[in-house]
């Protein structure tokens, strides 16, 4: 029997859907390659470095969407198997505390220098928007309007954090757009409460990517997954379910547009416009995927994302664990092993972005290696 949880196969009703777990392991395997890109890598393998967006700022709210989306599935599943909702709930909060705690372990390993400790991170948004949203779909499962519910509460959460980064004062600062510049690096409110909150160590120094307030517009791109889910349970047809979602997704990145040049794109402070584009986009890759396995009956070659995305969380949490060795271990003052290794096998290959690229590659392949053993063996780590 198939189930569903942040990280484990997902399924509606009694059928697995190819598709979803295709497209888990494509972003988390993309996830892998641009947190361990070479030394010149090409720019769609780099963030943005502020407004607008490169493919690689698709991934983290891809993965959310499809929290939201899993969150659904493996709560429909529990109850189907006899579970309470009061049973339920203990669970949710495990699961929030382990996430929590496995970002947290991961932010120290392995010198573990506590001092230094990064509180925010993926893992732990992962964990704060799985928990609101996991509590909030018990809670409004049995709403005459559910759909509706979710939909008033992503208006709110996205015109509300557009009213707070435009209208309310910067500390020290003024008022962005009149005293300042609209969403400035440091002078906005999001990256002041981080740097005033003195709760660990920020990603940027002055800002911290994964921070509190851009969290509430986060667990929007979490519902986005969650009304995708409410569609995808309806009786209409796998076609019908397709076209919708493939329609419903080039609506969404439009609106995300229409609203960039007052609220611009930007992954660092997930925008509220980041949030509709983004969602949007994940919309059209999950209808894409879609049609090819689940409606055209393509198999050929998924086998290397199922890897990844049936073991998700692991996957991640692998390619953390191989990574900071590599810069943790020192070869001389000045080099640390990743640099090492890069220097003497891959950097003779020209050009330098393809010398980057096939860095990035080799570590993907990696970490796929230790989940290909798990996968064989049918063994799926959930949390």
């Amino acid at each position: 029997m198939a189930t569903v949880s942040v990280q484990s196969p997902a399924a509606t009703a009694n059928t697995r859907m190819l598709s979803l777990d295709v497209l888990r392991g494509v972003t988390i395997a993309f996830m892998i390659l641009v947190n361990n890109n070479g030394w010149h890598a090409y720019w769609p393998f780099e963030h943005a470095d502020w407004n607008g967006w490169t493919p690689t700022d698709m991934v983290f709210p891809t993965f959310l969407f499809l929290v939201g989306v899993t969150i659904v599935f493996s709560t429909e599943s529990r109850l189907k198997r006899g579970d309470t909702p009061g049973s339920i709930v203990p669970h949710i909060f495990r699961r929030f505390a382990i996430l929590f705690v496995l970002g947290l372990f991961l932010a120290v390993f392995p010198l573990f220098h506590l001092s230094h400790i990064r509180i925010y991170g993926v893992l732990q948004r992962i964990a704060l928007c799985y928990l609101v949203c996991g509590l909030l779909y018990l809670w409004a499962r049995r709403a005459a309007h559910q759909a509706a519910v979710y939909i008033g509460l992503l208006i709110v959460l996205l015109v509300g954090y557009w009213a707070l980064m435009r209208f309310v004062p910067v500390p020290g600062y003024g008022v962005p757009g009149r005293d300042i510049p609209f969403l400035d690096k440091d002078a906005n409110i999001v990256a002041w409460l981080d740097r005033h909150m003195h709760i660990g160590r920020l990603w940027e120094k002055t800002r911290d990517p994964e921070g509190l307030l851009s969290t509430f517009p986060a667990i929007g791109t979490t519902l986005l997954g969650m009304l995708t889910a409410l569609w995808l349970r309806t009786n209409r047809t796998l076609q019908r379910k397709c076209a919708g979602m493939l329609g419903a997704g080039l609506v969404i990145i439009l609106l995300g547009q229409l609203w960039n040049p007052w609220f611009p794109i930007n992954k660092k402070l997930w925008t509220s416009s980041f949030v509709l584009f983004m969602g949007g986009c994940s919309l059209v890759l999950w209808a894409l995927f879609m049609w090819l396995t689940e409606i055209r009956g393509w198999r050929k070659g998924t086998t290397f994302w199922l890897v990844f995305g049936m073991n998700a969380i692991a996957s991640y949490a692998m390619s953390d664990l191989l990574a900071a060795p590599l810069w943790a271990i020192r070869v001389s003052p000045r080099m640390d092993l990743g640099y090492w290794i890069y220097l003497h096998v891959f950097a003779p290959i020209h050009p330098p972005g393809v010398a980057s690229l096939l860095y990035s590659i080799t570590f993907v392949l990696a970490c796929w290696l230790p989940m290909l053993v798990l996968y064989r063996r049918k063994i799926f780590l959930k949390v």
